[in-house]
């Protein structure tokens, strides 16, 4: 494990990232999900891909990275792009995990790799409606440190910053941003994904005009058990990349 400093709007970002080195000539980073880290990724893909060198890395808040105030996803890109750029790297293809896959939108690699991406807005059930409506009522009478009570099972365990950053990026509709990627993309989803849904998949595919989507059994974590058809269908679709 290494970690590499980055400054970004006056603040120190300390970010954790493991290297496989396959002595290759392309980069791919590698971006897990909310609540996740870069080992699960790691894990999965390590001993794939052997064309590229492997950057994994933990986003902000996640891991052993650090996030010293809350973000939106859009300054995630920023504080990786600082990261990326310390590191002397513009990654060939980028491969995103549920939230992860929004910021390996937003960095826009020559190959992006999508599994159960984020970013397709969903309207709240009534009782999620609810929940928001009576820890507002009790932030207003001094009453939101109880927020966990409220929050979703993705920040239970969450500190403040990290909640307040989940309640910045949760949200993010991101239908233009996958409508303005113009490279190459994979598309690869979980047919009982219920984090993501299935739909959301599609309408990703739909929205990138370059894309190729890909439904494979398994939930939200579908890719722990297909790693190697994923690499398969990377080498087949991507042989200049």
């Amino acid at each position: 494990m290494a970690i590499r400093s980055v400054k970004y709007m006056g603040d120190e970002f300390l970010i954790s990232y493991d290297k496989v080195t396959n002595k290759a000539n392309k980069v791919a980073l590698f971006l897990h999900g909310w609540g996740s880290s870069k080992e699960l990724m790691k894990s999965v893909f390590a001993k794939t891909l052997p064309q590229f060198d492997h950057y994994y890395v933990d986003l902000p808040g996640f891991g052993n990275s650090t996030i010293p105030k809350a973000l939106n996803s859009y300054e995630y890109h920023k504080v990786l792009k600082l990261f990326l750029k310390e590191l002397n790297i513009e990654p060939d293809m980028i491969i995103g995990h549920s939230f992860g896959g929004k910021i390996a939108t937003l960095l826009n690699p020559p190959l992006l790799i999508l599994l159960s991406s984020a970013g397709i807005f969903r309207k709240k059930s009534i009782n999620i409606r609810m929940k928001i409506y009576i820890f507002k009522i009790l932030k207003r009478v001094g009453l939101g440190k109880f927020y966990k009570l409220f929050a979703s099972k993705d920040v239970k365990n969450a500190d403040k910053t990290l909640y307040e950053t989940f309640k910045k990026v949760v949200d993010e509709d991101f239908k233009e941003e996958f409508a303005n990627f113009k490279n190459k993309a994979l598309i690869f989803w979980g047919v009982k994904d219920r984090a993501t849904p299935l739909a959301s998949g599609k309408m990703i595919e739909s929205l990138i005009e370059k894309s190729h989507f890909y439904a494979l059994d398994g939930d939200h974590f579908f890719f722990l058990n297909s790693a190697n058809f994923i690499e398969q269908t990377i080498r087949k679709n991507c042989e200049n990349i």
